[in-house]
């Protein structure tokens, strides 16, 4: 705390815009976008990298902030002040960081997974600013912050010979995927069934839950992709620069449509026999396998037409 003070009486409105700005790069939304870009327009195996670092990360974040409980700074300290702009963004328990483990994990493994030097460079800047952004705005204290940083490093560093060529990711493709179910049921189960203290937050428990909901709808979703990809589909990600970014910025827009339209269709469909919060998580696991059939099943069928833009 007595940090997070120090850097509370240095900020400046045009450092606080920039933070306010960078610290989005450690998003689900970001994440997402990030790791499409791959999946789509560079390559599907580095891609598949991405995200699985990304929701593996998410669920041992997501149970050590419900198993934990500690709260935000200015709870722990009601004299300390963050950011206004940034406590809408701060879903959920204190710790660990869930922006620093996002960033860390999801540009930790574009680093590894891709040999340019400018795009290390690049990627190390990133895991560098966002953490720091976190504590500068003062939503998380550097203990949050340096244990996402073990989670997200360790699982890149750690996943990243199962992903670092064709022929390992052959052989490691279905213990990875397993590892990812078994992690996601194991945290459904102890979100759904661990008896929680009766002061613990009804709102941060609520983020938890949902977070459970999200990241199995996302996962189960990933294991079809793969497996429909690899039996029948086997898109191509090859296109010329103008169909590479239509892909993208189309896909993107479209995966972004279902994420916000489909949530009052589904909550609307699932409460004509279910109530309340049973009704909501149910909504978001389908929600979010949705877009993940979307990303990887359906829209890839496109493909060949983009990969003809821009060819004379």
């Amino acid at each position: 705390m007595e940090f997070l003070k120090l850097l509370e009486g240095i900020r400046i409105p045009a450092l606080t815009g920039f933070m306010s700005a960078i610290t989005y790069l450690g998003d689900e939304v970001c994440f997402m976008a990030m790791a499409l870009l791959i999946f789509w327009c560079i390559d599907k195996r580095r891609g598949y990298y991405v995200f699985i670092v990304g929701l593996l990360g998410t669920v041992v974040n997501q149970f050590l902030k419900l198993w934990f409980r500690i709260p935000r700074p200015w709870v722990i300290d009601p004299d300390f002040k963050p950011v206004e702009s940034a406590i809408e963004g701060a879903g959920g328990y204190s710790f660990p960081s869930g922006h620093t483990q996002t960033a860390v994990g999801t540009y930790g493994s574009i680093a590894l997974g891709f040999k340019k030097a400018w795009v290390r460079w690049l990627c190390l800047a990133v895991i560098v600013i966002v953490p720091f952004s976190r504590m500068y705005l003062g939503v998380h204290t550097p203990l949050d912050v340096g244990v996402s940083y073990l989670i997200g490093g360790g699982l890149a560093i750690g996943l990243y010979f199962c992903f670092k060529d064709e022929r390992s990711f052959e052989k490691c493709a279905k213990y990875v995927f397993v590892l990812l179910l078994a992690a996601c049921v194991a945290y459904a189960i102890f979100v759904f069934t661990y008896t929680f203290p009766e002061n613990t937050d009804a709102h941060n428990l609520a983020s938890g839950v949902k977070n459970a909901c999200t990241v199995g709808g996302t996962s189960l979703a990933l294991l079809v992709i793969y497996i429909y990809d690899t039996k029948k589909l086997n898109f191509s990600t090859e296109a010329p620069l103008l169909g590479q970014l239509l892909k993208l910025v189309l896909g993107l827009a479209l995966v972004v449509a279902i994420k916000s339209g489909f949530k009052p269709v589904l909550n609307a469909f699932f409460g004509l026999f279910l109530d309340g919060a049973v009704r909501d998580n149910v909504s978001n696991f389908v929600r979010y396998f949705l877009m993940g059939i979307f990303a990887g099943c359906i829209w890839p069928h496109t493909f060949p037409l983009f990969a003809k833009l821009g060819k004379k």
